[in-house]
């Protein structure tokens, strides 16, 4: 289960980030992305990726 969500809650009186993925519902998928740090470095990489991808295609117009 891949768990892009990302949410503030306070939790004993500190903040904290968890995900939108319900633990229990979800108990029979084979893994569950951790949140923070599960998919976020890799969806900057690719926003990277297509902003490099844009400007040289726009070099070629």
């Amino acid at each position: 289960m891949i768990d892009v969500g990302i949410n503030r809650v306070t939790r004993d009186g500190k903040p904290q980030l968890v995900g939108d993925v319900a633990f229990a519902e979800a108990a029979h998928a084979g893994a569950i992305t951790p949140v923070p740090g599960g998919v976020g470095p890799m969806t900057i990489a690719c926003l990277l990726s297509n902003t490099l991808t844009a400007f040289r295609r726009s070099l070629q117009a």
